[in-house]
């Protein structure tokens, strides 16, 4: 792991001030209940204790943590006007570029890359004056749904340290789930947010395509990618998606568009009678192929809430869903190949020259890409390639931008009869470590199925808690329109409050915050 200096621990007090949201944190800091040392003192206290059985970091950053909580005590005390979450901190996902620290993309090749410039949505979030935790863990080059495929180790589930926490923004989920940070940045190319979020029992957000910069975060599939949020709350979500949004020049994709009140949207989410008249829609090919027993009950369980809130639940046909994930699985490896085609051994990164033989740009590149690239990576490299190669361009990738055309139709065919289309999240809760490779592949097939589509389309989409099954969270996945988000957070929300006062409380509060001895040992052997 990176750097590790954290202070020594204050106490009780700091396990109370782990367990609040981000909202009720930058309500104290206003008021003056706490400084934003203590805050940030306490989250790196925490990722110390648990760490070990987690895994959620690859670089944990406490000297910077702290000099950017101390800047913001020294404003809050000098009486200037700051950003509502000033000193509340976050964790960012390494695929974030971060000037001074180290960024890894999870990969070998980037192992020890110090970037000399800062992605848009970080230079927000630091001229906000959130403490920033460190970098957390995920699947090399975002690619995996597991975070089993990590270059420097597995990360864990905190709801149960033998399952995974989903991928690849398992580590940035986990941070959050285990109260190691009250908000987390992830990205979503195919649900890369919302699958870990639902394996967490957190809240995680794809925004609309183009409504938050891409710029600095080192892409996977550019046409798929989003920066998106994590949170325990609907609230936390929406604060942090709204920091982040806003038009970037840096990035050509960037919608010129004034970025809504997410906040205001999820508060008026939480008001009686918010779901009165709003149509939910269930897909009919998202629900044919069938889930987990318990998750299909902690689904219905939703619907019938909110049914009897005042919404109207309609079905809804997506033919074109049925391709959907045959589209993704062309055209994701394909600007794979591209993108990862800049990882040569000349210009930064890892270089490895031949041990035999001539030293030319030519092996210089394939011995380091050979040495760099796991496994995973190397196979969608070679996909993607294969789908762009002379004579299978139109037959493959052209084929597959029909498909997506396709979807991009029937979404909008569908929100004629629906608000909000919605779905569970995964099609089961949190998998053993190993089930990727040796389970059941329809089950991790429906999964895909229910995320990636939304990627497709560019609208944006959710998932929060909708209970546990087994002792497990379960995802409830909302989507809309593309530019809605804020229709998301007011839906999201209202969802929230009623999976809440039908449970006595928030899923997330039912998070273990203790780790045994065992756990521990057992990840050091494994990780």
């Amino acid at each position: 792991m990176g750097e590790q200096n954290s202070p020594n621990s204050t106490g009780a007090a700091d396990r109370d001030l782990t367990s609040l949201t981000a909202a009720q944190l930058a309500a104290g800091l206003t008021a003056g209940e706490y400084s934003s040392t203590e805050v940030t003192r306490a989250h790196l206290d925490r990722i110390e204790a648990t760490e070990a059985q987690i895994g959620s970091f690859i670089t944990v950053t406490p000297d910077a943590a702290l000099a950017a909580a101390a800047d913001v005590d020294r404003r809050r005390a000098a009486g200037e006007e700051l950003h509502p979450y000033a000193g509340v901190p976050v964790a960012l996902k390494d695929l974030v570029v971060t000037q001074g620290i180290r960024t890894t993309a999870g990969s070998k090749i980037l192992e020890d890359w110090v970037p000399p410039y800062d992605a848009t949505v970080y230079a927000k979030i630091r001229a906000a004056g959130l403490p920033v935790l460190g970098k957390t863990n995920l699947d090399e080059f975002a690619m995996g749904s597991t975070t089993e495929h990590s270059a420097f180790h597995v990360t864990r589930n905190p709801w149960d340290t033998d399952t995974v926490p989903g991928g690849s923004s398992g580590g940035a989920a986990s941070a959050a789930a285990a109260f190691q940070a009250p908000l987390s940045v992830g990205t979503d190319t195919g649900g890369s947010v919302r699958q870990p979020a639902a394996f967490t029992g957190t809240v995680g957000v794809k925004p609309t395509y183009g409504s938050v910069s891409r710029y600095g975060i080192i892409a996977m599939a550019s046409s798929l990618d989003q920066v998106g949020p994590i949170g325990r709350t609907v609230a936390d979500a929406a604060a942090l998606h709204q920091l982040m949004a806003g038009h970037d020049p840096h990035d050509s994709t960037s919608l010129r568009e004034p970025v809504p009140d997410f906040l205001a949207a999820a508060a008026a989410g939480t008001r009686e009678g918010s779901l009165k008249g709003r149509r939910l829609g269930v897909v009919k090919q998202i629900m044919s192929d069938g889930c987990a027993s318990g998750v299909a009950a902690a689904f219905d369980r939703v619907l019938a809430l909110a049914e009897a809130a005042g919404a109207e639940i309609v079905e809804v046909d997506m033919p074109s869903l049925s391709y959907a994930l045959d589209a993704y699985y062309l055209l994701m490896p394909s600007e794979v190949s591209s993108n990862l085609a800049r990882y040569d051994g000349m210009r930064f990164g890892l270089r490895v020259e031949p041990e035999t033989g001539p030293v030319t740009a030519e092996t210089v590149m394939a011995a380091t890409r050979a040495a760099g690239f796991g496994s995973e990576i190397k196979r969608r490299i070679l996909l993607g390639t294969y789908a762009l190669s002379a004579g299978y361009y139109d037959a493959y990738y052209g084929s597959a931008q029909k498909v997506r055309t396709l979807v991009q139709r029937d979404f909008a065919a569908a929100f004629e009869q629906a608000d909000v289309l919605v779905s569970p999240t995964a099609a089961t809760t949190a998998l053993p470590f190993g089930e990727e490779e040796s389970g059941d592949p329809m089950a991790l097939y429906v999964g895909d199925s229910s995320t990636i589509p939304a990627n497709l389309a560019g609208i944006p989409g959710m998932s929060l808690p909708a209970g546990l099954a087994e002792g497990m969270p379960v995802g409830f996945q909302l989507l809309a329109p593309a530019r809605e988000d804020a229709r998301l957070y007011e839906v999201g929300a209202a969802v929230e409050a009623l999976v809440s006062a039908d449970r006595g409380g928030p899923v997330w509060q039912s998070a273990p915050t203790q780790y045994s001895s065992e756990a521990a040992a057992a990840t050091a052997t494994n990780a």
